[in-house]
C-alpha cells in the first residue's frame, strides 16, 4: 500500500469538474466498495489494538497513529457483517471527515478510480434511507457499493444536532427574513441532522438529494417566480451523485435567475482546498460538518442580514 496516497494532494484539481476519485475496497467477500479519496488520510496495516471498555461493539479498539489515540471500526461489522476474525490481520483506511479522525479495518484494498459524478446513481428504490449505500456505480460489470460513512459514525460514535440555549435565546432578539432553506445532501442521516438543527431555531427546509435535483426544484420555482423571495439561501453538501455541490454552484452562479442567492456549501470534507474551490464557483461560504450551534448561527445571521461570507 506505500504510495498508494501519497499524490492525494495532487487530486484536487478533479474538484470542481463533476469528478471525484474512489478508494475500493473489500470486507469479507468479493463485493467492491468505495469511499471518496478526499475523506482518506492514509492506508496502513492494522496496527496493535488496544481494547477500551463501554464503546460501541464495532470499535474493535484504539490504536495510536501518528501521536493521536484513534477509534479503529471493523466497518463489516458496523454495516451488519460479521466481525473479523483477526482484525490485526486486515487493513485500515485512516479517514478524515466530520471534523474527526477514525480508522475502519476492511479485509483489503483495491485500487483508485477516477470517475464522473454522473456515474455516481442514487441506490437502488426501496433501498435508499434503509441501508448504509450513499450511492452506486459499476467498474466494468462489477457494481461497487458506496458506503453511507457518516451514517456509520453516527451510529458508532454520536453525533449531537441540539443547538445550544444561548444561540436559541439570541434567535429570539433578532427580526426575521425569510425563514425557508432549501437543503441539499445524500446522505440520510445528514439531512436528518441539518433538518433537526433548522427546526430548532424555527427555519422550515425543502430537500433534495442531489444537486441535480436540487437545479430542477429551482428551475421549476424560478418559473414561478423569483426564488429569492421564496428561500433565504440554499445549503448543499459537496460530495453527491450526479451533480457534485461545486457543480451545482457554479450552475447556479451562471444562471441570470439564480446567480444571486446566498449558497453556504457545508461538507463532512476537510482540507484547505475547500476554501480555494468556493471562491472558484462563487459559493458564499464554506462550513465542514457538522456542528449544530456553528451552522444555525449561519443560517441566522445570513436570515437577520449580518453572515460574514468567506475571505
Amino acid at each position: 500500500m506505500v504510495g498508494l496516497l501519497d499524490d492525494v494532494k495532487q487530486r484536487t484539481q478533479l474538484v470542481g469538474h463533476n469528478r471525484m476519485e474512489l478508494l475500493l475496497f473489500h470486507l469479507d467477500t468479493d463485493q467492491r466498495f468505495g469511499i471518496n479519496v478526499f475523506k482518506v488520510r492514509e492506508v496502513i496495516n492494522c496496527p496493535v489494538l488496544v481494547w477500551i471498555p463501554n464503546i460501541h461493539a464495532s470499535v474493535r479498539g484504539m490504536s495510536n497513529i501518528r501521536g493521536n489515540a484513534t477509534s479503529m471500526i471493523d466497518l463489516g461489522m458496523a454495516l451488519g457483517r460479521q466481525p473479523m476474525e483477526n482484525p490485526e490481520q486486515g487493513l485500515v483506511i485512516v479517514t478524515e471527515f466530520n471534523r474527526s479522525v477514525q480508522g475502519f479495518i476492511v479485509n483489503g484494498v483495491d485500487r483508485i478510480i477516477n470517475i464522473n459524478w454522473e456515474e455516481i446513481l442514487r441506490p437502488p428504490r426501496g433501498l435508499e434511507g434503509n441501508s448504509y449505500l450513499t450511492a452506486i456505480t459499476h467498474v466494468g460489470d462489477d457494481m461497487v457499493e458506496i458506503v453511507d460513512v457518516e451514517r456509520v459514525l453516527e451510529e458508532v460514535m454520536g453525533i449531537q444536532s441540539v443547538v445550544s440555549d444561548d444561540i436559541l435565546k439570541h434567535e429570539q432578539d433578532l427580526s426575521s427574513g425569510i425563514r425557508h432553506v432549501l437543503v441539499v445532501d445524500d446522505s440520510s442521516v445528514a439531512r436528518k441532522q441539518i433538518e433537526r438543527t433548522l427546526e430548532q431555531v424555527g427555519v422550515e427546509c425543502t430537500i433534495a438529494k442531489s444537486g441535480r435535483e436540487a437545479l430542477g426544484i429551482l428551475n421549476h420555482w424560478s418559473d414561478e417566480g423569483s426564488v429569492s423571495d421564496r428561500i433565504a439561501m440554499i445549503i448543499s453538501d459537496i460530495e453527491m451523485p450526479e451533480m457534485d455541490g461545486y457543480t451545482l454552484t457554479a450552475e447556479i452562479r451562471e444562471d441570470a435567475r439564480l446567480q444571486n442567492l446566498y449558497v453556504l456549501l457545508h461538507s463532512s470534507l476537510s482540507g484547505v482546498f475547500n476554501n480555494a474551490m468556493v471562491k472558484k464557483v462563487g459559493a458564499n461560504q464554506f462550513i465542514p460538518k457538522f456542528s449544530a450551534d456553528e451552522l444555525a448561527e449561519v443560517v441566522l445571521n445570513h436570515i437577520n442580514g449580518v453572515g460574514v461570507e468567506s475571505e
